[in-house]
């Protein structure tokens, strides 16, 4: 058979590529900003940044359609903004400005949306895994075709609620998708000192939960996953797919980090999902122009962003008690 041969990464889907690599510096530059935010007083309380984690919500949310349901960890700046929330609402929630998405209110560890069913981050380690399982027992309930995804750090499999909602996604056969992001931390100690036996896949099988386990870092290859891990989701059962990464900052926006090994650290930057990505797309012809122009635009982007968002209103002062839910007293009626 003649013909000349196929060109380095050829077989490669490169509008796909390229929409990862954006996707994930779109992260990555609003996390730059947060931090930023932090540093100089901007942001109240405290922010998770997941840089180098970006692939997996980039390949989670991405495989998820619009009406399916999500459920965040503390850490979910990249899930909320992949699954379709507009930079300038997340920011503003941030920065506590009534334009946020939940009023300035929730803040980084409680962001929301409903309006793109994003049920919401979480800064209870692992409570977002049984609130995950009610929302899908109501989506058999109703008999619909959408899904609820619940992603949460190795730290959560330690939680009583982690094994209890897996538990009960097993036996009522729950549409439920749950990620683990397994970072290798739990804050600052390793998660591996802390957590007895083979860890969240084995506490899954145990449980009668289809595990899979998948590289966290090469988009490419965690997308397939994920897209599997879905289409199976969505057949009725649940599943536990444990996504191994590596966050390269602190645990917070203030944390140096100087828990971890620096060599540890720096053998993880050659990981670095956007590096990776960039490199199979100059493997598939893509020049480094473009490279460097997505990453300024993504940088661009979420510095206007911000400064848009440190101009916004403030909550006015009458609606400080507008979503509180006032019962009574407790003394009168239970509920």
């Amino acid at each position: 058979m003649g013909g000349a041969a196929a060109p380095p990464g050829a077989n490669l889907d490169r509008d796909r590529l390229c929409a990862f690599y954006q996707q994930m510096w779109r992260i990555r530059a609003f996390e730059e900003w947060a931090i930023r935010g932090a540093e100089e007083g901007e942001v109240f309380g405290t922010v998770h940044p997941s840089i180098g984690q970006e692939a997996v919500a980039v390949a989670i949310c991405g495989n998820l359609r619009g009406e399916d349901v999500l459920l965040s960890t503390h850490r979910g700046h990249g899930h909320t903004l992949i699954k379709g929330a507009d930079p300038y609402a997340m920011m503003c929630e941030l920065l506590g400005r009534a334009d946020g998405t939940c009023g300035g209110k929730g803040g980084s560890m409680h962001i929301a949306d409903f309006g793109i069913a994003m049920l919401g981050a979480n800064g209870v380690v692992g409570a977002n895994t049984v609130i995950a399982v009610g929302a899908a027992q109501r989506l058999k309930y109703l008999r619909s075709d959408r899904i609820v995804a619940c992603i949460f750090g190795d730290g959560a499999v330690n939680r009583g609620t982690f094994l209890e909602a897996l538990n009960w996604a097993s036996i009522h056969g729950l549409p439920v998708l749950f990620v683990c992001e397994d970072n290798r931390y739990s804050a600052s100690t390793r998660t591996a000192d802390l957590t007895a036996g083979e860890g969240a896949a084995a506490r899954g099988a145990a449980l009668g939960v289809e595990t899979m386990e998948a590289d966290g870092n090469d988009v490419l290859a965690l997308d397939a996953t994920a897209r599997e891990a879905v289409g199976r989701v969505r057949g009725g059962r649940p599943l536990l797919l444990v996504a191994r990464t590596y966050r390269l900052v602190g645990h917070t926006s203030r944390d140096p980090a100087a828990y971890r090994p620096e060599e540890e650290v720096a053998a993880a930057r050659e990981r670095d999902p956007i590096a990776r990505c960039a490199a199979l797309l100059r493997l598939a012809g893509i020049a480094e122009s473009w490279l460097t122009e997505t990453r300024d635009a993504a940088r661009a982007e979420m510095e206007a962003v911000y400064l848009r968002a440190r101009n916004a209103a403030w909550p006015p002062p009458d609606r400080a008690a507008a979503d509180v839910q006032d019962v009574g007293s407790p003394a009168e009626r239970p509920f």
